[in-house]
């Protein structure tokens, strides 16, 4: 009975996917003796591989899920920890590294920290890389969205209180232009698109996308989903809390892969101190369901603790 608890308890850990209960194995281990250990492994077939000399072993790609589980904790601790233009510098260079699947990152940063929260990610990035971000991003990126993206991470928008509301409308109607041409030319490539999500203040873009409902008669992001990158782009300009929330709830679902899963503890860890009441909020609207108790059902030990604690604060 103890040898079929115990094991039940150790899969769970496993395949959850969002977290390891580090004291619960600890104190398994403490209890644990030779004899109990090889019928565990005997009774353990997804994470053990039997040979054909008998001999048993871990399935190496288990391990490497697992490593990763534990993982979860400390990066999370050590993301939190630094300066946060160190943080989003560290999330542009390795979003680089990446490729153009990581590419939302640079413009999730970019479109969703102040001015002078960009500004100094790009002081970091200087200090960090001995690189600017314009340039790394311009010399990494050699597909279309190399121009929109190095128009992002150079802004340095207007966070004041006007808008021209007759400019705002003129705008509106130029990227209605621009999609409806999209066939034409490639909307991700446009410089008149280009400008107007790189140069314009977040209150400025909120009556643009007012404008472009009333002229179309509907949502412009209803018009960009097949864009991906200017989708992210328009959500996280204008609609930051829906954008973290889509992030967040893909990331709390079992079987994603591990890169999606990484947006957990960014989201988490990036919005603590700035917009998680509103996340929360949003999440809330959008799936019926706490944020809290999301997590609580989905991450494990250490690892929920800490999410908990940090959305706690922005609550």
């Amino acid at each position: 009975m103890e040898f079929f608890f115990v094991t039940i308890v150790f899969v769970l850990f496993i395949q959850s996917g969002v977290g390891i209960d580090e004291k619960a194995i600890i104190s398994l281990v403490g209890e644990s003796h030779p004899e109990f250990r090889q019928n565990f492994r005997k009774g353990c077939r997804d994470f053990f591989i039997e040979d054909e000399r008998s001999f048993e072993r871990w399935d190496d790609h288990r391990v490497k899920l697992l490593k990763h589980e534990f993982m979860r904790f400390k990066n999370a601790l050590v993301l939190w920890a630094m300066h946060p233009w160190e943080r989003d510098a560290r999330l542009i260079k390795e979003a680089l590294i990446k490729g153009p699947q990581a590419y939302g990152v640079i413009v999730e940063v970019a479109c969703t920290r102040s001015s002078d929260e960009l500004l100094g990610a790009r002081k970091a990035y200087h200090s960090l890389f001995d690189h600017s971000i314009e340039e790394d991003v311009a010399s990494h990126v050699d597909n279309s969205e190399r121009k929109l993206l190095v128009a992002l991470v150079s802004a340095y928008r207007y966070e004041g209180p006007k808008v021209k509301d007759d400019t705002a409308k003129s705008e509106a109607k130029k990227l209605a232009h621009a999609i409806k041409n999209a066939d034409k030319k490639n909307l991700v490539e446009d410089d008149e698109v280009i400008s107007i999500l790189s140069t314009r203040s977040k209150l400025h873009l909120k009556a643009v996308c007012k404008h472009y409902k009333e002229i179309c008669g509907k949502n412009i992001d209803e018009d960009l989903a097949a864009d991906m990158i200017l989708l992210a782009a328009v959500h996280c300009l204008c609609i930051p809390q829906t954008y973290f929330s889509k992030i967040l709830d893909a990331s709390l679902t079992n079987n994603a892969d591990k890169k999606i899963k990484k947006g957990l503890t960014r989201v988490i860890v990036t919005q603590a101190d700035r917009n998680m009441k509103e996340i929360i909020e949003e999440y809330q609207k959008l799936y019926g369901v706490s944020l809290s108790q999301k997590i609580e059902v989905t991450a494990n030990g250490n690892y929920k603790d800490l999410l908990l604690t940090l959305i706690a604060r922005g609550n």
